[in-house]
């Protein structure tokens, strides 16, 4: 019927404004967590104020290797404000002097032997407020005797370095680990047939997650029933009740670990840090609660840093540009102490990704790992598991094989994409790619960013010599950990639980073991429940956070909270559904075979207004309907979800870049970004995590680092040194997107909280490369290095 054919409306009958229909679940909506946080209303771990509270300091080593011959720490016990002074000695006496890391290395939580790396903890004060225990470190006097240290992975494995971890009985070695992937006899032979073989080493140098909140704990340790609470800046608020229960010995079912609003995680706040177990340590000695937070240098030079890769790559094609083969050697700087967070299997985490998105023959890795006197770590930062790494390197030998070819790269990566057709596909060191149409992804990319047009502004900006690049990535990116039979954390599982309970009123609670730091979770899994029980997504209130509320799983990194919880929460969600099915059919006096399931209500087959609504239902579960045999009543399920495999979102970008010649400088002046990360849950939500993990790659190829002089001296301890993106060197970013869902995950979700930030860096450093017309040049390109590289000289890598 047309618009003229239409009855007109009688007074009866009032005009109704037509209103698009909203999704009941799926769809762009308002995070529901933040009126609080504009409101200033956010809780976080510097907030929580308990009665009787001390305040906590750690006094942190300012060599980077040097043994300690005394600690005397009567001033500071003298201090009439002080109420504790726990060194390594007294830890030892409780047995806490070393503490499991997530890599089965151990750590010192305070340094007794020796001084492994600069910020290294010494001594923790308690003392009555802030500011007297800072004031109370500088009078414990300790003696160090300086040793020769070691900052370059190269030089730790030299039989003439020092041995960094000589704790460790029969260690005569930096040596922390071999691992490879692939097959060296296969790719061996397909190089020996290539027409082409380019080789490149490059650097992914040392970064930090920098989040906005640094790391702290308030513990609180209960003189009278023995029970631990400690308020924690953790993602992983299970993994670290466990472990608190094996370090200190203390009942699992006596220690809780809160974890509040966290500003920002970004893989740094996943592991235990010495502070953590001090002010745990400080609560049990003192009878009163601890609290502790480090100020922003001790987290840039002491807490969780990611990368410090040292690669050198060959791939292998015909002079037609086929890709062949790929091979490369990787140096992994782990700093003083292994305490990187990878799946136990997998040393050098998800690397095996290095063949990236390309159909090729054959390919072989290796990854040895090295202690140096850094700081340790290796987290899963904005990335999952090495996987950044893995991306860069293929990508950027992907645009030095179209150097050599004198290819276009857009076109040589079209030409090697992995084709529709091939899914689920199996890469060359064994993993199986789930889904997805890559060709499509880039031309989608090439259009949106008018690549031809590009290219012919870019000769005519040479003509006058303006210095224009333009840079490609391709990534695919494998997240999701699990299932648990292949991946563990310290023999911890990683598949999730999921809690679900629908009030007598309709209204709904999910419980999950996975922790946000900003992702939005409050609002996803609220979304997820809804679209699978056909409610609306502001009845449905999400738990997390809390070990005593919440069920146990592994926390959020690595993009697990959609690809595994929130498959968790579907599945629970559906227990629900098919429960309130047999009290439907209850209510209507049928076979509950006899219904059909629409989005908020189960009908009688052939007759939907025979139907009742998930309220209806969760009302009569708790009233006097008499249920079927096997039904308790009530409306609620639980499940523990095992993933079984992982899922691999993809993405296109393309990043526009000017250089000044004259100065180095590198504007970023557009950036286009195609995702595909399966069925989309919140566009709103997936835009705001692509525009973060954007900005966090510009800075990582720009300017992010965290170096070291030859004394171990890290010389990035402020924000006036790790320099970090502001919205003024960042453009306006064009986004858009391919939907491919995931065939095993419940409703087709992959994940996409770190994809941006593991397919910028490249994206970046290739305009960069390509409006200068260098083949390679290591991370960061600040002005100064851009510069060097324009005059011809040797842009040598950081440190």
């Amino acid at each position: 019927m047309t618009a003229v054919d239409e009855p007109p409306v009688t007074p009866q009958e009032p005009a109704q404004e037509q209103q698009p229909e909203r999704p009941i679940g799926f769809g762009r909506m308002k995070r529901k967590e933040d009126p609080r946080f504009v409101r200033g209303k956010g809780r976080y771990v510097d907030d929580i104020q308990l009665p009787g509270m001390l305040h906590g300091a750690v006094l942190r080593s300012p060599f980077a290797h040097a043994r300690i011959l005394s600690v005397d720490t009567s001033a500071a016990e003298a201090h009439p404000r002080v109420k504790a002074v726990i060194t390594g000695e007294t830890l030892a006496g409780l047995g806490l002097a070393w503490m499991p890391t997530l890599s089965r290395d151990t750590q010192a939580v305070l340094a007794t032997d020796k001084v492994r790396f600069q910020g290294q903890e010494v001594a923790f004060v308690v003392a009555e407020d802030h500011y007297a225990a800072r004031d109370a470190i500088e009078l414990i006097d300790v003696e160090y005797e300086p040793l020769d240290p070691v900052v370059n992975a190269r030089h730790a494995l030299a039989a003439e370095a020092p041995v960094i971890r000589d704790d460790l009985e029969g260690r005569t070695d930096n040596h922390v680990f071999d691992w490879e992937a692939g097959d060296s006899a296969a790719t061996e032979e397909v190089f020996a047939r290539a027409d082409v073989v380019v080789e490149q080493t490059m650097l992914y140098p040392r970064v930090h997650p920098a989040p906005l909140e640094t790391c702290g704990a308030v513990a609180s340790m209960d003189p009278v029933d023995g029970k631990l609470t400690l308020y924690s800046t953790t993602q992983a608020p299970h993994a670290h009740r466990t472990l608190y229960a094996m370090v200190a010995g203390i009942p699992e079912h006596k220690i809780r670990v809160v974890a509040p609003d966290i500003g920002g995680g970004f893989g740094n706040k996943v592991g235990i840090y010495p502070g953590y177990v001090c002010a745990i340590v400080g609560s049990i000695v003192t009878g009163r609660p601890v609290k502790w937070m480090e100020d922003r240098s001790e987290n840039l030079m002491s807490t969780s840093f990611a990368r410090d890769y040292h690669m050198a790559g060959e791939i292998a094609a015909t002079r037609e540009g086929k890709i062949l083969g790929v091979r490369v050697e990787v140096l992994a700087d782990h700093g003083a102490f292994n305490s990187t967070a990878q799946p136990t299997k997998y040393p050098a985490g998800f690397f095996h990704i290095f063949t990236g998105s390309y159909d090729i023959e054959a390919a072989h890795c290796r990854v040895t790992g090295v202690y140096t006197n850094k700081a340790p770590g290796g987290v899963a930062y904005a990335c999952s598991f090495r996987v950044t790494e893995a991306v860069y390197l293929i990508e950027r030998l992907v645009d030095c094989l179209a150097d050599e070819l004198g290819a276009d790269p857009a076109e040589l990566r079209m030409r090697n994409l992995l084709r529709p057709e091939q899914f689920p596909y199996e890469n060359k060191t064994g993993w199986t790619y789930d889904s997805g149409d890559y060709p499509a992804c880039l031309r989608k990319a090439m259009d949106l960013v008018g690549y031809e047009e590009l290219r012919k502004e870019q000769n005519e900006r040479r003509a006058r010599g303006e210095l224009m690049g333009v840079g490609l990535s391709f990534f695919t990116e494998t997240v999701g950990a699990g299932p648990r039979k292949h991946m563990d954390i310290l023999g911890l599982g990683m598949a999730d639980g999921c809690e679900l309970r629908v009030h007598p009123t309709g209204k709904a609670v999910v419980r999950l073991s996975v922790q946000t730091q900003g992702q939005g979770h409050e609002t996803t899994f609220a979304q997820i429940v809804a679209e699978e029980l056909g409610i609306p997504p502001e009845d449905v209130d999400v738990v997390h956070g809390d070990t005593d509320r919440t069920p146990f799983g592994l926390g959020t990194y690595g993009s697990r909270s959609t690809p595994v919880s929130g498959a968790a929460a579907a599945v629970v969600a559906r227990k629900v559904r098919d429960k309130a099915r047999i009290i439907a059919g209850a209510m209507l006096e049928v076979a509950p075979d006899d219904l059909a399931w629409t989005k908020g209500r189960w009908s009688i087959k052939g007759d939907p207004a025979m139907s009742r609504t998930i309220q209806e239902i969760a009302l009569a579960a708790h009233g006097s309907l008499e249920l079927p045999d096997g039904v308790e009543g009530h409306l609620e399920a639980t499940t523990v979800y095992n993933p079984p495999s992982m899922t691999y979102p993809f993405g296109a970008y393309v990043c526009v870049v000017d250089v000044d010649p004259g100065t180095g400088s590198v504007k970023v002046r557009r950036f286009v970004a195609v995702d595909d990360c399966g069925t989309r849950i919140n566009p709103m939500i997936i835009e705001g995590q692509v525009h973060g993990g954007l900005a966090d790659g510009v800075g990582m190829a720009l300017m992010e680092i965290i170096g070291f002089d030859e004394d171990g001296n890290c010389v990035s301890g402020s924000f006036m040194d790790y320099l970090l993106p502001t919205a003024l060197e960042v453009p306006a970013w064009e986004l858009d997107h391919t939907v491919t869902p995931s065939p095993h995950h419940p409703f087709g979700a992959k994940g996409i909280g770190e994809s941006a930030t593991v397919g910028s860096p490249p994206a970046v450093v290739n305009a960069v490369l390509d409006a200068i017309g260098v083949r390679h040049a290591d991370m960061p390109l600040t002005p100064s290095r851009v510069w060097q590289a324009l005059q011809g000289g040797e842009v040598e890598a950081p440190q």
